[in-house]
């Protein structure tokens, strides 16, 4: 008989439950010293000068070490990620892993502008990528209502707005990182949500999902088996009752806090 973790581990849609997969297998990695933080940030030179290619991909997978602050960010990375991918995502995998692939180098490309920003470099880019899909989620569900911490009730769409507060609030340093999801989800948005309804635009998507991520995604369809959205289990009585096709909760403790981790520019 399957346990309740291991239930809810294959709920998980199939592009949300393999970032966690690889996200926690990568700080189970460091924690065991098998690999070191120092192999996996975000360095322009080492990918360029010393072809360390997959940089580009483990400075979003490394969310620091087993500890409170890694929880948070599984938790913040999951939660909005499942409900974009069964709600407004729901049995369209290949668009959502478009999302991921263009939200990650959206934020890469940003980042040389956003190391001109006060605040230390952004060495992981896990944080801004996971900002970005609380960005999105709440542009597309504006009648959703949610309240922080009982102490105010706003509609989601203030949600990434509350959040930043909230960081600037328990750390000194600039967002800079919540700054670059908002803009990279702004981008994401705009040309997907509002640019092909203006009539300019002749309906054209600038970031429809490339034929061969779908062919890719269509050769798999018949081994994934496309959930229906659950709840997951947030209080009922902290969300307005007009909500309804994405899944819903109360705002929990949430910052976006970067990873204590600080890299040297070798």
């Amino acid at each position: 008989m399957a346990m309740p973790i291991e239930e809810w581990y294959y709920e998980v849609p199939l592009i949300t439950r393999t970032y966690m997969t690889a996200a926690v297998a990568t700080s189970l990695l460091v924690y065991l010293g098998i690999i070191s933080p120092y192999q996996l940030y975000f360095n322009y030179d080492l990918i360029v000068h010393r072809h360390q290619y997959w940089r580009l991909v483990t400075n979003f997978l490394y969310f620091g070490t087993f500890s409170l602050e890694f929880l948070f960010h599984m938790f913040f990375l999951v939660r909005h990620s499942r409900m974009l991918e069964e709600g407004s995502f729901r049995g369209k995998t290949a668009d959502f892993f478009w999302l991921l692939i263009f939200a990650a180098t959206a934020t890469l490309l940003l980042s040389p502008i956003a190391s001109l920003l006060p605040g230390p470099p952004m060495t992981f880019l896990g944080s801004p990528l996971a900002f970005t899909l609380v960005y999105i989620w709440s542009r597309r569900n504006p009648w959703i209502r949610l309240n922080f911490l009982g102490l105010f009730v706003f509609s989601a769409p203030f949600l990434p707005w509350v959040l930043l507060g909230f960081s600037l609030l328990l750390n000194s340093g600039f967002p800079t990182g919540d700054l670059m999801g908002i803009a990279v989800g702004h981008i994401y948005y705009f040309f997907e949500d509002v640019w092909p309804n203006e009539r300019q635009s002749g309906g054209v998507r600038i970031l429809k999902t490339p034929a061969f991520i779908t062919r890719l995604f269509e050769r798999t369809s018949n081994d994934v088996n496309i959930r229906q959205p659950e709840n997951i289990g947030f209080p009922a009585d902290d969300i307005d009752t007009g909500a309804d096709n994405e899944q819903q909760g109360s705002v929990a403790n949430t910052t976006n806090v970067a990873p204590d981790v600080t890299a040297p520019a070798t």
